[in-house]
């Protein structure tokens, strides 16, 4: 017997057996779960949105700032050779 015969005879098997029984809330725990998976892909969404934002501003501030260069001195140095 031949691939495809041989799982085409599997299928029929399958098939014929009886088949097991469904619990009657599947369809309301399919729902519920789905609805579940909607909402955490959507609170990832937004926390993501807000770290985008948040990153988009502390750019924008270090840009604005520059936090990386020092300050200026705040006395004149002493001038030596006068």
């Amino acid at each position: 017997m031949s691939g495809p015969e041989r799982r085409e005879e599997e299928v029929r098997r399958m098939l014929d057996a009886p088949h097991p029984l469904v619990p009657a809330d599947l369809h309301v725990r399919a729902a519920h779960r789905g609805a579940r998976l909607r909402r955490r892909r959507r609170t990832l969404h937004h926390v993501g949105c807000v770290l985008l934002l948040v990153a988009i501003a502390f750019a924008m501030w270090a840009v604005a700032v520059e936090p990386w260069v020092v300050p200026p001195s705040a006395t004149t140095p002493e001038i030596e050779g006068w």
